[in-house]
């Protein structure tokens, strides 16, 4: 659906990515979208800092997001759930108001993709993401089938450094300058 393209004299730069499942009814054996992503983000070369279940509870969904945040050695943070309308899905309210600054094209951009692969369905999600010093973090619906149109749509592009005509990798560099 979108165009890529990549730089051919450039090399490969693996981060290191957190993923949090943000779930009352999952756990790291029954929690197949963080599963999934952790797989996706190895097989493309990159390094899973840790893979965490929280439940859907603001203070909890924030305490994980802010210790990988805080964790240097983390370059992204990716959750998965509680971006839906029922009454406990909080993972926006929980992490949307910890930007620094707001990805706004993230949401548009998951959402063009996603009704590729589910058509109208793709309004049931409120995906977001943002910045937090120095860290993105994208928060991603909790079905295997987001999370793959959020990574193969969006992600693997943007995280991989070799992607034109520009990427998040390459910012990583000048996101503390002031």
């Amino acid at each position: 659906m979108f165009k890529t393209a990549r730089f051919e004299d450039r090399a490969f730069k693996p981060l290191s990515i957190a993923v949090i499942a943000v779930s009352d009814t999952r756990t790291l054996e029954t929690d197949t979208g963080g599963a999934l992503l952790k797989s996706l983000l190895e097989t493309d070369g990159h390094r899973c800092a840790d893979r965490v279940v929280v439940r859907d509870d603001i203070q909890l969904i924030r305490q994980a997001v802010q210790g990988f945040v805080a964790d240097p050695g983390v370059d992204v943070v990716l959750t998965t759930g509680g971006t839906g309308f029922s009454g406990r899905d909080v993972t926006p309210e929980a992490v949307e108001p910890l930007f620094d600054k707001r990805m706004e094209g993230f949401s548009v951009l998951f959402h063009q993709y996603s009704a590729t692969t589910v058509g109208t369905s793709s309004l049931q999600s409120r995906a977001t993401a943002g910045l937090i010093g120095t860290t993105f973090v994208f928060c991603l619906p909790g079905s295997r089938g987001a999370c793959r149109d959020a990574w193969e749509g969006i992600l693997t592009h943007q995280l991989d450094y070799r992607h034109k005509p520009c990427n998040f990798v390459e910012l990583m560099p000048r996101l503390d300058e002031r």
